[in-house]
This record gives C-alpha cells, structure tokens and sequence, in this order.
C-alpha cells in the first residue's frame, strides 16, 4: 500500500468538532443552548462549586490545622551512611572537602535550595572532612569519632550578620547622638 500527501486524514473519530448551541430550534440546542430555563446556573460566569445555599458549606465547617512556615530552611538531608556506601564504592573522593556541590554531582543532594544536612543513619568509619549547612547532633559525634571534621557555612554566615547589624544600628545611634549635639549648639 504507497501513501500519498495529499491523502492523508486522521483516523475517524479523532477529531470532534465543538457543539455550536444557541442556533435555531432544529439544531435540538437552541433557544436556551441545553441549559435548561432561567435562573443562576443559566447565567455565564457563574461558579458555584461547593455553594450550599448560604448554609456554612464543609469546607468552612471542617477544623483548620498546621500552616506553612515560609521562614523555614530548605535542606537536601543526606544520611552518613550513603555517603560510606559512595566512598567504599569509589565513587565519591575520600581526600577532598565534602560539599553541596560534591555531593550532588554523585546524585545524593537533590534539591536543597539552602544547602545540605547531614544526618546520623547508617555506619560510618571514613575519615572526612565536610563543608555543609547543617548537622545533627548524632552526625557530628559519628564523624569526630571516625576522626573527620565538619565545618558549619550557615551558621558562619548568620553570626557575621548579625554583627554587622548590630555594628550598623551602633554607628546610626553614635551619628545620631552627634546631630542631636550639633543641633543644641547651634541653638
């Protein structure tokens, strides 16, 4: 059988096309398009789903419960004993710093928008040193026992914030006192 350009057509059924309503009496949808006679739901734009009549509808009489806390950290939590599964297999270096990006490269960070998390699961004896955002307290015992180290950044990061702030708000109150002087001199 040879196909030609200019004869192909879908399959039949494939394409449906839309009900025209709203014309003429012999179309079987005219006059009021299928929607039966008057009131709201013959009306456009209306939208009454989960409407009871004005009656409190369920989705208002149900209790509420949690929220969504939008201060709330974003960490790839990444379990010790994944990462001595990595080392054992090769497959993660043992002698370079442990970070988000190394970590993600070998496909065990995923996501993690404010860095990585380590948590104490699993067994762990390989000496390493990590550069991450996070530690539980389990995680820090297993690796100082096995000999390694780990450097917080986050929290690095927090406290020289913080000071800056507290430096800045000083030197506002200093420039103050100062304007204040210079003021009551000059009068």
């Amino acid at each position: 059988m040879t196909f030609k350009l200019n004869e192909i057509r879908d399959n039949p059924g494939a394409r449906k096309s839309r009900v025209r309503v709203g014309r003429g009496i012999g179309s079987g949808l005219g006059k009021t398009a299928g929607r039966g006679q008057k009131g709201q739901k013959s009306r456009s734009g209306v939208s009454i789903k989960g409407f009871e009549g004005g009656q409190m509808p369920l989705h208002m009489r149900l209790p509420k419960r949690g929220f969504n806390n939008i201060f709330a950290k974003d960490f790839a939590e990444v379990n010790l004993g994944m990462i001595q599964k990595l080392i054992d297999a090769g497959t993660l270096d043992a002698k370079a710093v442990i970070d988000h990006a190394a970590l993600k490269a070998v496909g065990l960070a995923r996501g993690g928008k404010d860095g990585v998390r380590l948590l104490g699961k699993g067994d762990f004896t390989a000496k390493l040193s990590f550069k991450v955002a996070g530690v539980s307290k389990g995680a820090r015992d297993l690796v100082e026992k096995a000999g390694g180290s780990i450097e917080v950044i986050e929290a690095k990061i927090k406290s020289e914030l913080a000071a800056a702030k507290k430096g800045k708000a000083r030197l506002e109150r200093i420039a103050n006192k100062d304007a204040k002087k210079a003021a009551a001199a000059k009068a």
